[in-house]
């Protein structure tokens, strides 16, 4: 048992009676009126046209490459290595290529120097901005760069609910954004994820590629559009889709948690904060870009590629029963995984950028909960820097 988990129960016993109640007294538990409620209210909170909840943020990383693909086809995909699996394995199982731009150390998201460095073409179809560990990680140049190479914008905002740039939420920005509602996320529907766009092309696409890729999980105009006397117009399909349809239950259990969720926000930027203040930045990187972050975890990096220090960091966490994940996002650098053996870019190396290598190998983190006291984390904080 840890007295510091990785992953607090953010599932209330109010929750649970809402779902006993529900159960009791529904006679619909799949995708339903109530995925369609929550739906709406989703893109109500995060400020877009449209959201389609899926089984999970896994989902959700799948259905944004498959549409990537669909409207702008084969080809490249540049991403960080610091990310979660599905937003690399996503990738490779549609058979488009990975290219690596590197991380930015400061926020865990992707480095505008190697987006200078990296070399566009027509090749290149999308690029897939993950806003790691409740960091922003959006930027102008960002914006721009894909803009001006016409590249499809995906933002990966499963860690980052609710972070802001420029006083707008992370989510926004591209042309889709992906969110996961996992059980120790910000706020959870125990499994689930969303897909959320302002484009209604987009929109048709998430829906039929979520639910086997029927057109009647579509508008009228697109079942119009694929209708042929041929095929009955309940089993017509447009596009080669999967069931990654969530339920009723996560919709109800989502919509019970969604007016907690700025609370939990305020509440892990506070406790965030009070990590940075009081860390020794001789040993510890501190010099995160805070504005609008809304952190999932509590990061820590050793300085000076110190592998004794990590060593002795560890030790402390597991004396103190504190549970952390090295490597930080991810479990660190997805460019060093072995299932990349097989679909790593001919030409790029396994081991291509400094900063997420660096995080990979002397980076962990830990819990950040609401739950959590100023005074704990002080004295953590007080126990690393007397290492």
């Amino acid at each position: 048992m840890f007295n510091w988990p990785l992953i607090n129960d953010n599932i209330t016993q109010s929750d649970k009676e809402i779902l006993a109640d529900f159960v009791l007294n529904s006679n619909r538990f799949t995708n339903g009126p109530k995925v369609k409620e929550f739906e709406k209210a989703w893109s109500k909170w995060l400020g877009v046209k449209y959201s389609v909840m899926v089984n999970s943020g896994a989902s959700a990383n799948y259905i944004s490459i498959a549409i990537a693909k669909y409207l702008r086809g084969q080809g490249s995909v540049a991403l960080p290595p610091l990310g979660w699996v599905s937003d690399v394995s996503s990738v490779v199982n549609l058979g488009m290529d990975v290219v690596w731009v590197d991380t930015n150390k400061s926020n865990f998201s992707l480095s505008e120097d190697w987006l200078d460095k990296t070399v566009w073409s027509e090749d290149f179809k999308a690029i897939v901005l993950v806003h790691g560990l409740g960091f922003n990680g959006i930027s102008d140049k960002i914006i721009n760069t894909a803009k001006k190479y016409n590249l499809m914008l995906i933002e990966d905002c499963c860690e980052s609910h609710g972070a802001t740039y420029k006083g707008k939420k992370v989510g926004t920005f591209g042309d889709m954004s992906l969110f996961s509602f996992y059980y120790g996320h910000h706020i959870t529907t125990i499994e689930g994820g969303m897909i959320c766009t302002n484009n209604e092309e987009i929109y048709e696409l998430a829906r039929m590629y979520r639910s086997h890729g029927m057109t009647r999980e579509a508008s009228k105009a697109t079942q119009e559009k694929y209708a042929s006397p041929f095929l009955n117009p309940l089993f017509t399909f447009a596009v080669p889709g999967f069931n990654m349809r969530s339920t009723e239950l996560n919709a109800v259990l989502g919509l019970e948690q969604l007016p907690r969720l700025d609370y939990n926000i305020k509440k892990r930027r506070k406790n965030f904060k009070i990590w940075l203040d009081n860390l020794n930045s001789k040993l510890y990187f501190t010099k995160y870009d805070v504005e609008g972050n809304s952190n999932f975890a509590l990061p820590l990096v050793v300085n000076n590629a110190n592998k004794d220090l990590l060593n002795k960091v560890c030790k402390i966490l597991e004396e103190e029963k504190v549970e952390y994940r090295l490597g930080t996002i991810g479990g660190g650098s997805q460019a060093q995984q072995p299932y990349m053996d097989k679909f790593i870019k001919r030409g790029t190396s396994r081991w291509p950028t400094h900063n997420s290598n660096y995080i990979h190998s002397y980076g962990l983190y830990i819990g950040n909960h609401t739950e959590l006291k100023e005074n704990q984390i002080i004295n953590l904080c007080k126990k690393l820097n007397n290492v």
